[in-house]
């Protein structure tokens, strides 16, 4: 009998394959992987946070991480019964540390749009998220038509980078990318980045370190989910039970009022 790897025949093979054949003929389906099932049995949930990016994540002088995105990805571990490992994470590989199954799920000021739903899944809103605009005092900025023709900084892969690209051909924007939050707030305390587009978090971090920097206008508010992969429907139903509960019983608001000192908005606290 000829092989065709090792241990295997060709006889062995077709086998193989008609015997799944009539398994998909009954209506019985190979048994998929369910990734609830792997996080219980592990005891382990690998959450990608970005921890440089306050008050969603940051790190304290012990190296630890903290800030409200933490404290839920602490909190959505601990009912779940399992340990929880901390998956770096920044704008930019938010959806490939999922895609690679780096990451089990993703808590990590992630708002949820058209585009990043058509290749992951999301959870029902968590927290939310602004998009502001801030410059050199000295410069007169109340919207976009005022930004016609300058060039505006941005973190890869962020809301705000999704809303300037958007813009940019309309108001002849050039986008200026920077690869996380803390080189965008690095090259607008240094100068070199005078126009920024950012979550108010980030923009209110630049301004304490910039004295020259203020806010000039709020650009839009955005709903943060948690993303999951496509197809992970136990997942899926079980943290957008979770999150409904905690929205309901008031602790997500809890834990988001402490670190950003305001409630989450009314169009999330109101989830039924």
């Amino acid at each position: 009998m000829k092989r065709i790897g090792k241990g295997v025949t060709r006889r062995t093979a077709l086998e193989l394959v008609g015997g799944a054949g009539l398994l998909l003929s009954a209506g019985i389906a190979p048994a998929a992987a369910d990734q609830l099932e792997d996080i219980l049995a592990a005891g382990k949930i690998r959450i990608g946070s970005d921890t440089a990016n306050p008050p969603f994540g940051m790190l304290n002088e012990s190296m630890e991480a903290y800030g409200s995105d933490i404290e839920v990805a602490q909190a959505l571990a601990a009912d779940l019964g399992v340990d929880l490992e901390t998956i770096p994470t920044v704008n930019a590989t938010r959806v490939p540390n999922l895609q690679t199954n780096r990451a089990d799920v993703i808590i990590s000021a992630m708002s949820i749009t058209p585009e990043r739903a058509k290749v992951i899944d999301f959870s029902r809103p968590y927290s939310a998220i602004g998009s502001v605009v801030g410059a050199l005092k000295d410069a007169e900025i109340s919207g976009l038509e005022d930004m016609r023709g300058k060039t505006v900084a941005v973190t890869r892969a962020g809301v705000s980078d999704t809303l300037m690209t958007g813009s940019s051909k309309d108001y002849d924007l050039t986008v200026q990318r920077y690869e996380d939050d803390a080189t965008l707030i690095t090259a607008a305390v240094s100068g070199q980045a005078t126009l920024v587009s950012t979550s108010r978090n980030i923009l209110n971090e630049i301004n304490r370190r910039n004295e020259n920097f203020e806010t000039k206008f709020e650009d839009a508010s955005y709903d943060i989910g948690m993303g999951i992969r496509k197809g992970e429907t136990a997942l899926k139903d079980r943290i957008d039970a979770w999150i409904l509960e905690n929205i309901q019983n008031g602790r997500l608001n809890e834990i988001y009022k402490k670190y950003h000192l305001v409630d989450l908005p009314e169009r999330i606290r109101e989830q039924a």
